[in-house]
């Protein structure tokens, strides 16, 4: 069945979000246009105003409409720690386990040659840069435990042997294959807690 084409756009349009069908999007369209015009307005607003004025920050490369973000104008946070981690929602995740201070760099995703993405495309080339003007002691590769976030962390570590800085892998209780941002905090805390320096 086919509705407005005005209607038919607003449905294909919601199917670009992770995890959400046909069906989905067909019960979010209607929602919005029979019952919370007001919401819809208002998301449509919210998603412009963040597709337009959402950056990366000059720093870690999280997400941001300044230019440093507030993590890392924080000077509380210790500046001898960098946690290195593939996307915005796995530093949240870090962050509401309570249990890192330090500083974040955030890749963006993960080495995939066979995708085209390669240390450029993911700011390492920035990370070198970051590693080398500041007084970091301890590098943590928080890299999900995939295949390709474990070779990007092992890519990670070999950049930075000589550098005379510690270098560790988080570790316990984060499953092979799961990914940060759907890891509870108590399980988190204990992989932070618990890192392991890399064998070469």
């Amino acid at each position: 069945m086919s509705f407005s084409p005005l209607v038919d756009e607003l449905i294909e349009s919601l199917r670009c979000l992770p995890g959400v069908g046909q069906k989905s999007a067909q019960r979010m369209a209607l929602q919005l246009l029979e019952r919370d015009r007001d919401g819809a307005l208002r998301l449509a607003n919210a998603i412009n105003e963040s597709v337009m004025g959402v950056g990366r920050c000059e720093k870690c490369q999280n997400l941001t409409e300044v230019d440093i973000c507030r993590l890392c104008s924080d000077e509380k946070r210790n500046n001898g720690q960098l946690c290195i981690v593939e996307t915005p929602s796995d530093l949240l995740a870090i962050e509401l386990s309570n249990t890192f201070s330090g500083r974040y760099f955030v890749l963006m995703g993960h080495l995939s040659p066979i995708d085209g993405i390669g240390p450029e495309e993911i700011g390492l080339d920035k990370l070198m840069r970051l590693v080398s003007e500041a007084s970091i002691r301890e590098v943590i590769l928080a890299t999900n435990s995939t295949i390709e976030g474990d070779a990007t962390a092992f890519y990670i570590a070999d950049l930075l042997e000589g550098q005379n800085i510690l270098v560790t892998r988080i570790a316990h209780g984060i499953p092979v294959g799961g990914q940060l941002g759907y890891v509870d905090g108590g399980t988190l805390s204990h992989a932070l807690t618990g890192r392991k320096p890399i064998d070469g």
